[in-house]
């Protein structure tokens, strides 16, 4: 029971080697798929009469963009648990800092994320050691007020 109340709150703590290059590797041969995607990612945000016009048939792409990003998530869920704060903070940190292109918002992203989570967990542990607060949690805590002030900028 503990280790999955450990898992649903967000933790780094129970990973164990075996699982982080599991997670690694099936990330990276995922990873590797995004670039092939795009045109598509480029292409959508203008919106489905745009995209049919230059030939994108809709259907199939939207299915397979949102496999692929169901698995990068599942892939990270998995191993980790739920860190949703991180995945809505880092895109738009990334395209604060000025990438609006498809594929270097993408990587800076992933990198922004990455730091998010690795500086979270490092304050987790650190905050009230010995103990540890999970990664998720604190994230949580530092996203929630973060998404709100997104929220209240966007009703302006």
């Amino acid at each position: 029971m503990a280790q999955v109340l450990t898992w649903i709150s967000g933790s780094t703590y129970n990973a164990t080697d075996a699982q982080v290059w599991r997670t690694g590797i099936v990330m990276v041969i995922l990873l590797a798929i995004t670039p092939l995607c795009r045109r598509w990612l480029t292409i959508l945000p203008l919106g489905g009469d745009t995209a049919r016009a230059v030939g994108m048939a809709l259907t199939p792409t939207r299915i397979a963009l949102l496999l692929l990003a169901a698995c990068l998530t599942a892939t990270a869920t998995m191993t980790i648990g739920p860190l949703s704060f991180v995945g809505l903070m880092a895109p738009h940190i990334a395209r604060m800092m000025g990438f609006r292109r498809t594929m270097p918002h993408i990587v800076i992203s992933a990198l922004v994320g990455g730091l998010l989570l690795v500086f979270a967990d490092w304050c987790g542990r650190m905050v009230l050691f010995p103990f540890q607060i999970p990664a998720g949690l604190l994230s949580t805590f530092i996203g929630a007020p973060y998404f709100i002030y997104l929220l209240r900028k966007q009703s302006r």
